[in-house]
């Protein structure tokens, strides 16, 4: 049986992806009113017959109790609260679609996790772009969330940001459930960088397993990806301590470690020899790390951060480095002492 939720929202989920499904099953299973809007009427079809999400999220469904739609109008109906659930190359395209139907004042919870290659905007400040004057309070839902754990009832935990304190502790109490521990955190910067630039990080350590590189080499790469996120972050006017929090340093171990996480194959295919266009085409879901890669090198230079594993990276995907020389350069850069992630 539901949660009875204390304070009900209307919900209007946008996108039926992974992070989407999982969404609606925690908000349902609160007590709260949820509508899920697709893009393509066809796509919004299919799961109106059969509510199987196996494509993007194996073994789900989507909850009988949430509406399904792909009208415009009518996605907003009642809707108190939305969360983005888009792509971040493909948010501003859609909330251009969906901006005018948007009630005035209700406010909006990102859990997309990327930097728009045109602009280098987070996922709010791209909403915010779109919006402009029109902007309501928004939030960020971030954190260590492999969506088939999470939907199969696993424990895990998220960070609720918001520079808007009641809007952070609204969106914790409508996720916050038994096997779902939602903290607060008003570092709405560093969360979403954190979010972005991790799934960078991930594509390296794919590469590291696809070259069988071992586990010492895993745990070098995730603590010196950290500096690398925290030294942007930090930059970029974030507090430093949210990289060693869920959203960053928790958010970075799982997609580096879980064979699930989309961008960790994505660069372990690369480096047992696929193309980047055959991998890409072969991957159900989107790997945000590839284009966000483009974006992180661009801000890394913009604000004159020190990044060698991003630029790697970067390197491997659009140079044609092949991994396991661009770990040699890595390895075979000057010695110098470890600093702290700001220094």
């Amino acid at each position: 049986m539901p949660l009875a939720a204390v304070n009900p929202e209307h919900v209007t989920i946008l996108g039926h992806g992974a992070m989407a499904t999982v969404a609606a099953g925690l908000l349902v299973g609160n007590g709260h009113a949820v509508a899920m809007w697709g893009a393509h009427p066809a796509s919004v079809e299919r799961l109106l017959r059969n509510r199987d999400n196996g494509r993007l999220l194996p073994g789900s469904r989507i909850p009988d109790a949430v509406r399904l739609t792909a009208d415009d109008a009518a996605a907003f109906a009642g809707a108190t609260l939305v969360v983005s659930a888009i792509p971040t190359q493909h948010m501003r395209s859609t909330w251009q679609r969906l901006a005018p139907y948007l009630p005035l004042g209700v406010a909006v919870v990102s859990v997309s996790k990327g930097i728009e290659v045109q602009t280098l905007l987070t996922p709010t400040r791209v909403v915010a772009d779109v919006l402009g004057p029109r902007t309501p309070a928004m939030a960020v839902l971030s954190g260590p969330n492999i969506a088939p754990e999470i939907a199969a009832g696993q424990p895990a935990t998220a960070v609720a940001a918001s520079a808007d304190g009641a809007l952070g502790r609204r969106v914790q109490a409508a996720f916050n459930a038994g096997g779902f521990r939602v903290y607060t955190n008003p570092d709405v910067v560093g969360v979403e960088l954190a979010g972005a630039v991790k799934n960078v990080i991930a594509l390296a350590a794919g590469m590291l397993d696809g070259i069988g590189a071992g586990d010492n080499a895993k745990a070098a790469l995730v603590t010196r990806g950290l500096v690398e996120i925290t030294r942007l972050g930090v930059a970029m006017g974030a507090d430093e301590a949210t990289f060693t929090g869920l959203a960053g340093l928790g958010d970075l171990i799982t997609t580096c470690v879980s064979p699930r996480g989309r961008n960790r194959s994505v660069g372990e295919r690369l480096a047992r020899g696929g193309s980047l266009a055959d991998v890409l085409a072969a991957t159900d879901s989107v790997a945000e790390g590839v284009p966000t890669t483009r974006s992180v090198v661009q801000l890394a230079r913009r604000f004159a951060v020190e990044m060698p594993i991003t630029e790697a990276v970067h390197a491997v995907l659009f140079d044609g480095l092949e991994p396991r020389y661009a770990l040699n350069e890595l390895m075979s850069r000057e010695a110098k002492p470890e600093r702290t992630a700001a220094g």
